[in-house]
């Protein structure tokens, strides 16, 4: 069996992250209705994952970007968890294996109930990863080695072509290169705000992103406060849309622009993500899913263009 990352995210800073409920779990089997997949293409070569697969694969990539390390670090965890696990958070493996890396109980790993979280084992990883000295300039394999201590050394090479192209795009250094089809609608969900001035839905993005990566600074709208001249008819005034901002803009803020909002898409399943736009681009859940990253032309008016087009801000709304 495995766990869903969203049941398991228990060490986030107290924020009690969880799987949001609402989805109507409706699953056809025929030609006429496409699987909900991820994708991730860089220099030509595409990774094809499932969205349980992809929120691991954002949430190991993530904490690799709080935690202030190199791309080169998220290519060998996520390498690593791709030969121990395919990347789901198995509840049982080899002896007392357990998680997206296998790490052992047993072997001084954590309890448990700690290895099941994949922000704690993503974070035990990078732990011995950052004690191999030069791992940046290393064999991905000899250095996913040196922390795992597999029976199978070289097993991780199979795998370093697909965790480029992954931590690549969940980096943010390749833009608008991941994206999710996703295509069940949740059931509706409260409207009633929070002190936040968002919905339930809308305040777990926000209390997830801060927690995730570092304290963005993370806003939204609380109807009958001051405008923030969103267009009319914006989700911000009924309290469904979060702004996660990386100002100034610059090249290293909008790679993390893109680090945020691909993480974003691939949580979209599990926080009923409707839309995320960001730096001219928009990707929308449902019908246009499969369309991925489209151009954003917001309605021409007056005001500064790159605010319009959210080049300093990631904007993410949820399903109502």
């Amino acid at each position: 069996m495995r766990m869903r990352t969203g049941l398991a995210l228990l060490g986030l800073a107290g924020v009690g992250v969880a799987a949001a409920v609402g989805y109507a779990v409706v699953q056809q089997v025929t030609p006429l209705f496409q699987p909900d997949q991820c994708t991730a293409t860089v220099g030509g070569r595409t990774v094809t994952i499932d969205p349980e697969q992809a929120e691991n694969a954002a949430l190991i990539t993530a904490v690799s970007i709080d935690r202030g390390m190199p791309a080169r670090a998220a290519t060998i965890a996520l390498a690593t968890a791709y030969q121990e696990s395919k990347l789901y958070n198995l509840e049982s493996g080899d002896r007392d294996s357990l998680g997206l890396f296998q790490q052992r109980p047993s072997q001084g790993w954590g309890s448990p109930t700690q290895i099941l979280d994949p922000y704690y084992s993503a974070n035990a990883f990078y732990d011995g990863l950052v004690k191999v000295d030069g791992y940046e300039s290393m064999r991905v394999t000899e250095a996913a080695q040196l922390v795992q201590r597999s029976a199978f050394p070289e097993a991780y090479a199979d795998h370093e072509a697909d965790a480029r192209v992954l931590a690549s795009a969940l980096t943010g250094n390749s833009p608008h290169a991941f994206s999710c089809r996703i295509g069940d609608e949740p059931t509706a969900g409260s409207a009633k705000l929070r002190p936040s001035g968002l919905t339930r839905r809308a305040d777990l993005v926000r209390r997830e992103v801060a927690a995730v990566f570092a304290d963005p600074p993370v806003g939204g709208f609380a109807p009958g406060g001051v405008s923030t001249g969103h267009m009319e008819g914006s989700a911000h005034y009924d309290g469904r849309a979060v702004d996660v901002f990386v100002r100034p803009i610059s090249a290293q803020n909008r790679i993390r622009g893109w680090a945020i909002a691909h993480y974003l898409v691939a949580q979209a399943e599990r926080l009923q993500i409707k839309t995320v736009i960001f730096d001219g681009r928009i990707w929308s859940a449902g019908s246009r899913s499969g369309d991925g990253w489209r151009a954003y032309d917001p309605p021409a008016r007056s005001g500064d263009r790159a605010i319009l087009e959210h080049r300093d801000h990631v904007h993410v709304d949820v399903y109502g």
